[in-house]
């Protein structure tokens, strides 16, 4: 795999990309040169993405698409819902009593803005035990993030193979093809279709050039085709449904590519965290990983955030995340261990929402224990919680409210805070 740069090439059989990186009229091996955008011709040149493949066949040759039932994530028909400002949270997904791939374990959570408006985004959960053999999905919607909370992954794309563990991620562009094989049997976790613009990193300002996650971290694959044969289907989302193809080949025949809207992976574990070391409370915004950017400044339409292990030190200074409330809206996950804010129901595969302006922070326990601790440095170890946050108002889907999974007493953590003001 080759570092998160601005321009990538792989080939699997030596010879097949061209000289200077053009289009020739006759490609090498017999192969067809085919263009993925991922931005308008006209995009200014540093937001500039497309990929060209060199592949044993046209992506054409497939069959009529048929709107199909029986998925789960579809995003269409969520604008019907009332928006509710309730502070939510949700036990973890168990795993399927029947086999279910990847794509049929996608349950749609929460989602704002649209596919049509290419704004906000929608939050998926999964709980699969079975690969998807035969079956390729893309989504015409947006980039995919893959966030595994139990179980590795092995996604196939157009470009080469990523695996992934828990405290690994992936992204996958709008429009790519890929198929998931799990390793371990059974896999649970998070995804994110990101319906703005792609995912980056964020400006760093004056924390410098060394600070939050590196460039060199970002890891993208090496091609490797498959020359397969056969029945197969195709799975698209578009316009927030599901449509199926079937095509008599693999569509991840890509012999070689050259590009910079390429599928990639990072390893949380590489970044590098950022805190106070005198007094007050550093904003959440000092652990962005990768930043969807709204058009208004310093406004994001998707940010990705984590909670990893770290060092607390600070003098007079209220450590857990504070009360508050925000213009944006966060829906937070946890891939292991106990979140700081809160230490009983947050659990590992589960989720929280809290919409703008909505009010939340530690529970009774924590604040007490907080509030009494000694302050000195503090190893914070054996966690890794995440956030997607957006500068729009989530809604909630059918399945998040009635599915069973919600925590109906959620509120009573903070039910034993009191008034404790002295006159």
């Amino acid at each position: 795999m080759s570092g998160f740069g601005n321009h990538f090439e792989s080939e699997s059989v030596p010879g097949t990309l061209p000289a200077g990186r053009n289009s020739p009229q006759v490609v090498a091996k017999g192969l067809y040169a085919e263009q993925l955008s991922g931005t308008a011709f006209t995009a200014p040149k540093s937001e500039n993405k497309k990929i060209w493949f060199y592949r044993i066949r046209p992506s054409v040759l497939h069959s009529e698409f048929e709107e199909t039932k029986g998925y789960h994530f579809e995003t269409a028909a969520m604008g019907t819902r009332v928006p509710n400002p309730t502070q939510m949270r949700w036990d973890a997904m168990k795993e399927p009593a029947t086999k279910t791939d990847f794509l049929h374990g996608l349950r749609t959570f929460v989602l704002n803005g649209s596919p049509e408006s290419q704004t906000g985004m929608a939050i998926f959960l999964y709980s699969a035990n079975q690969s998807m053999d035969g079956t390729y999905f893309y989504s015409s919607d947006g980039e995919w993030m893959i966030v595994p909370e139990k179980g590795k992954l092995v996604i196939h794309t157009e470009c080469g193979v990523i695996e992934i563990a828990p405290t690994e991620i992936a992204v996958i562009p709008r429009g790519m093809k890929f198929s998931v094989d799990l390793v371990d049997g059974f896999s649970r976790g998070y995804v994110c279709e990101n319906y703005g613009q792609a995912f980056r990193t964020p400006d760093l300002g004056p924390i410098g050039a060394n600070g939050l996650a590196a460039a060199r971290d970002f890891l993208s694959p090496v091609a490797r085709y498959e020359d397969k044969k056969g029945f197969f289907k195709l799975v698209n989302k578009f316009y927030g449904r599901v449509f199926t193809s079937q095509l008599e080949h693999s569509p991840l025949d890509v012999v070689a590519w050259h590009g910079n809207y390429v599928p990639y992976k990072y390893d949380l574990k590489k970044f590098n965290t950022i805190g106070t070391v005198s007094f007050d409370h550093p904003d959440p915004s000092i652990f962005t990983v990768l930043t969807s950017p709204s058009g208004q400044p310093g406004v994001a339409n998707c940010d990705f955030v984590i909670f990893p292990p770290r060092w607390m030190v600070g003098e007079d200074t209220f450590r857990p995340p504070y009360y508050h409330r925000n213009v944006m809206s966060e829906f937070m996950g946890l891939i292991k261990g106990v979140y700081d804010a809160k230490e009983e129901g947050f659990v590992p595969g589960g989720s929280s929402l809290h919409n703008c302006m909505s009010a939340h922070g530690p529970d009774e326990q924590v604040f007490t224990k907080a509030s009494e601790a000694d302050l000195k440095p503090m190893k914070i170890e054996n966690t890794l919680a995440f956030m997607w946050e957006s500068c729009y108002p989530f809604v909630t889907s059918d399945y998040a409210v009635n599915g069973g999974l919600r925590q109906i007493d959620y509120l009573s953590c903070w039910k034993s805070l009191k008034g404790q003001f002295k006159k």
